[in-house]
């Protein structure tokens, strides 16, 4: 009995903990001490479950099993995660996010045959099977989903731009619901007789998570993660609510309420709706827009250093490019030789910019930039008409008036960072390619626009010296 008062209240300061942990990661400067409490929590919660937990007065079984794959498993992520890019990092989370719903998925698939085995009453109408077919498929949906996401990210998968696969994916969404329906009504059958029905909708989850994903846009990759990371948070949350482990159940209304509520935001951030990210139809339009017409002026670096050097604010919008070409700490230079200068400057964030939620907070923080000079686009926006110089540096969509102009536009609608209204324009590319959502860019045709050609990383590292020999 102590040992299971042990467990319980190990189950409560890890859930405390979990809850402290993501308050934490709403600042940079505490998100490292916050992963680092949550983390404490996992373990402690691992721990106590392994030495505590009892079923019918015995212990938990194969430890040496367990162990060997906790090793396994912390070696594997640490390694990936020490050496990925910040390039990669959504593919990154993709892949770890798909592993969580795999996990939930196969914890589901495996406690079924379980059921009922003890009274011998299995009845289908339980909490415990509806928990379990809901956690078998949103824990399928989300790794099928994500392992196609990271696809894409990754490059290897393009988009399945088909009208059509609307009602394919509302038609999974009925078959799904009429197999719950059939499952739940068998009350008769037992656990193994019905085995054949799980694995037939553990493949249709499987078919619905690649088939919601695959119409799915590059420039609305930010939104999916987010939603199927919700997706994997719902799914460990039922297995919370199988074994009655508080812990998993709070890690996982966690993650959940925070995956959904960052979808919600990301989806306002695009101006899509939730219900078209679920039936997996936004992000492929086909719409050309209106042509451009304008010509296209240059900038030299030494035209670019004098014209920064001499400003008073200066706002800096970053974009995957940046991201690409590793450049947030030369970036970070250019900031502080400018401050030296007495020019203030600042950086506008778009909620979608890069390939995930956060991109370009997480990219600017690793490059030791303040988390105050980081400003949403809401506040931003309003003072842009007092920005002597705004430097765009791989952003493109997130910055292109078509979003506000042109109604045939794929991305009209979507909240831009409104940088053509400061009075001077500096865009850094490497050449006139598009952007994610393969429209052309307005902007680069704006009188007040000058191009500044060349790699970000070797571009930027000639502008610092441009302005440090002023």
């Amino acid at each position: 009995m102590t040992g299971n008062y042990l467990l319980e209240i190990s189950y409560i300061i890890a859930s405390i903990l979990f809850i402290f942990g993501l308050k934490m990661l709403s600042h940079p400067e505490k998100a490292r001490k916050g992963n680092q409490w949550a983390a404490f929590g996992m373990i402690l919660a691992i721990i106590t479950t392994i030495l505590f937990h009892t079923k019918d007065g015995k212990h938990i079984g194969n430890i040496s099993y367990i162990i060997v794959a906790i090793v396994l498993g912390t070696i594997i992520g640490w390694t990936v995660a020490k050496k990925v890019k910040m390039t990669a990092m959504p593919q990154l989370v993709s892949l770890f996010n798909g592993m969580g719903g795999a996990c939930a998925a196969l914890i589901c698939l495996m406690e079924f045959p379980h059921l009922g085995q003890v009274t011998n009453n299995f009845n289908m109408f339980s909490g415990e099977v509806f928990d379990l077919l809901i956690g078998l498929v949103i824990g399928s949906v989300s790794f099928a989903g994500s392992m196609i996401a990271f696809g894409k990210l990754n490059g290897n998968i393009g988009d399945l731009r088909i009208k059509s696969m609307r009602f394919v994916n509302i038609g999974f969404l009925l078959i799904i619901i009429l197999f719950f329906i059939f499952i739940m009504s068998r009350g008769y059958i037992i656990p193994i007789t019905i085995m054949p029905y799980i694995y037939l909708l553990l493949g249709i989850s499987l078919i619905y998570g690649i088939s919601f994903v695959m119409p799915i846009g590059g420039a609305d990759m930010p939104v999916v993660i987010s939603l199927l990371n919700s997706f994997t948070g719902v799914a460990a949350a039922t297995g919370g609510f199988l074994y009655h482990n508080q812990a998993m159940l709070t890690g996982g209304i966690l993650v959940g309420s925070a995956g959904t509520i960052l979808t919600i935001l990301m989806c306002k951030a695009m101006n899509r709706s939730l219900i078209n990210v679920i039936v997996g139809v936004f992000g492929g339009s086909s719409a050309i827009g209106k042509q451009t017409v304008g010509n296209i002026k240059e900038i030299t670096l030494s035209d670019a250093s004098i014209l920064l050097s001499y400003s008073q604010k200066v706002v800096i919008v970053p974009g995957y490019g940046l991201a690409v070409a590793q450049a947030q700490h030369l970036c970070h230079d250019l900031e502080k030789i400018l401050e030296e200068k007495g020019v203030e400057v600042s950086y506008a964030i778009h909620p979608v910019a890069g390939r995930m939620p956060g991109h370009m907070n997480v990219l600017l923080a690793e490059a030791d930039v303040s988390y105050d000079k980081l400003i949403e686009m809401d506040e931003i926006n309003p003072v842009m008409p007092n920005i002597d110089v705004c430097v765009i540096i791989g952003a493109n969509d997130v910055v292109n008036p078509a979003a506000e102009d042109d109604p045939a536009s794929p991305i009209y609608g979507m909240p831009i960072i409104k940088a053509y209204n400061a009075k001077n324009i500096i865009v850094m590319k490497r050449g006139m390619g598009k952007g994610y959502a393969a429209i052309e860019n307005n902007l680069f045709f704006n009188d007040k626009t000058r191009m500044l050609f060349g790699d970000a990383k070797a571009t930027l590292q000639k502008l610092v010296t441009e302005i440090k020999n002023l």
